[in-house]
């Protein structure tokens, strides 16, 4: 189980085979695996899914005292700190750049991630890790756009962690130079504690969420880079104040940058395409074979 939200992990099943993932006080997996040396002791083929969580959350368990329940809490963020430390190193090694793209359910992440990769396929090489309690829908729409995708069925679990991102990413094996974008579950809460080794994360924002999100869920956007204000193209029916929600954006995280979209339309997603190719070139500084620019304007101006 996992104590810091509640929810649960259980069977994990890589290519058919079935993984044992009951995390309990120790937090102990009963299979070998070493991020050190970038690999999992199982074997993976392109495309396959990774299914995890089909249990009960028992995080509040009777009897266990809040010390205990704290010190479990510490365990399990301490050892998916060195999970994301492991995939971060892996990235950084192969000039891999990855972004975690979190949002509630329904704020258009997914569609967004899909014209993206519509608008990007002919300029870097891209791949996907979409993360969802159930189904494989996303993973198709995004494979659909020519882009290497797995899907992470997290079951009752309600947000991605280091260890099942480690997982996919043996299976993926994204392309050195490659834009890594991770889809994690739709949740402004869990997501914010799980560093899963990526570069940024990228908050998805919609104006039919309400201007106030960013104050109900802080430590999301506390913990966000860039959040994209998404289907602006709405903003006409309906009762939204940008600044607002901008001003109550930044009071969380003064150094929040902050671009308006709309998935849609298309509006403000060259703005969106230039902050990837800058924070790109930024972080694969010290792979120089792997810093050329975009030589082809994105479509989705």
């Amino acid at each position: 189980m996992c104590t810091v939200c509640g929810c649960a992990e259980g069977e994990a099943r890589v290519e058919g085979e079935k993984v044992s993932h009951e995390h309990s006080g120790g937090h102990e997996h009963t299979h070998p695996h070493s991020h050190e040396h970038h690999h999992h002791d199982h074997v993976h083929t392109d495309g396959d899914d990774h299914h995890y969580g089909h249990g009960p959350a028992r995080a509040h368990a009777p009897g266990m005292s809040q010390a205990r329940m704290v010190q479990i809490e510490q365990d399990i963020l301490g050892k998916n700190d060195n999970y994301a430390t492991a995939n971060r190193q892996r990235f950084t090694e192969q000039g891999v750049f990855s972004l975690n793209l979190v949002s509630s359910p329904g704020s258009g992440k997914t569609t967004l991630l899909t014209r993206t990769l519509t608008d990007l396929k002919d300029t870097l090489p891209l791949a996907v890790i979409e993360g969802d309690q159930e189904t494989s829908n996303d993973a198709d729409r995004i494979r659909e756009t020519g882009a290497r995708a797995i899907q992470i069925n997290t079951g009752k679990g309600c947000h991605l962690d280091a260890h099942q991102v480690g997982h996919a990413i043996d299976t993926l094996n994204p392309e050195a130079g490659s834009v890594l974008f991770i889809e994690n579950v739709g949740n402004l809460v869990c997501p914010a504690a799980f560093d899963l080794g990526e570069a940024h994360k990228v908050a998805i924002l919609s104006i039919t969420e309400g201007e106030d999100k960013p104050i109900k869920y802080p430590d999301m956007f506390h913990a966000a880079d860039l959040m994209l204000l998404n289907k602006i193209d709405l903003l006409p029916h309906l009762n939204f104040d940008v600044e607002r929600c901008i001003e109550y954006a930044r009071r969380v995280n003064p150094g929040l940058q902050v671009l308006q979209v709309s998935a849609t339309t298309g509006e403000g997603m060259q703005n969106w395409y230039d902050w990837i190719q800058s924070a790109r070139q930024m972080r694969l500084i010290g792979h120089p074979s792997l810093n050329a620019p975009i030589h082809k304007e994105a479509t989705g101006a």
